[in-house]
């Protein structure tokens, strides 16, 4: 019998050690070598504080800013643990809402999001992005579109000229990855720091 555990032990302690320590560490110190930055959580700093990442949305609710895709994700709450409350791009509970496309609570939400962009902006129509939560409830993107779409409201809360804001909004499109790989876009908070730095 201990002939025959003796070499299980050794082979699960062998295992354990090269997948949940020599492996994890090694591609760690590679990650840190190659891409230091993505490693490290593609923070970004101001002013020598770390304001947020390129990989997570936050949520702008000024109407001098840009606004991201509405967020799904949830917090215990504070007064009651069984339950949760609404907390946009909380990090720490990524995940979709999972409502269904008939679920009542769900159409009401984004007939509310609709109504409420086309009062900022009755001429066009509603970019889809604006108005639904990506599977993660953390995308930090939105289309060039999306953005476009925010232009005469945000120009209007800061007495900018759309045409300047159009521009900052073409600068600020991200490409295909590789060419191929994804759609054109546009990162919400790198868009609205170049836009608190317009003079």
């Amino acid at each position: 019998m201990l002939s025959l555990l003796r070499p299980a032990l050794v082979l699960f302690a062998a295992l354990a050690a090269l997948t949940g320590l020599v492996y994890p560490l090694a591609m760690t110190g590679i990650a840190q070598a190659v891409l230091p930055r993505q490693a490290s959580g593609s923070l970004i700093e101001r002013g020598g504080a770390v304001i947020g990442s390129a990989l997570i949305g936050q949520s702008f609710a000024s109407g001098r800013y840009f606004h991201g895709r509405p967020s799904a994700t949830t917090a215990p709450d504070p007064a009651d643990a069984s339950k949760t409350v609404p907390a946009p791009y909380n990090a720490a509970s990524s995940g979709a809402s999972n409502l269904g496309p008939t679920n009542a609570a769900l159409a009401e939400r984004v007939k509310a999001d609709i109504a409420a962009r086309k009062a900022e902006n009755p001429d066009a129509a509603v970019p889809m992005d604006l108005v639904t939560t990506s599977a993660s409830g953390l995308d930090p993107h939105i289309s060039p579109e999306a953005a476009l779409f925010q232009v005469p409201r945000v120009a209007k809360a800061r007495g900018v000229s759309e045409e300047r804001l159009r521009a900052l909004v073409g600068a600020h499109v991200e490409g295909r990855e590789l060419g191929v790989l994804g759609e054109p876009r546009v990162n919400v908070l790198a868009l609205n720091l170049t836009l608190d730095a317009l003079r």
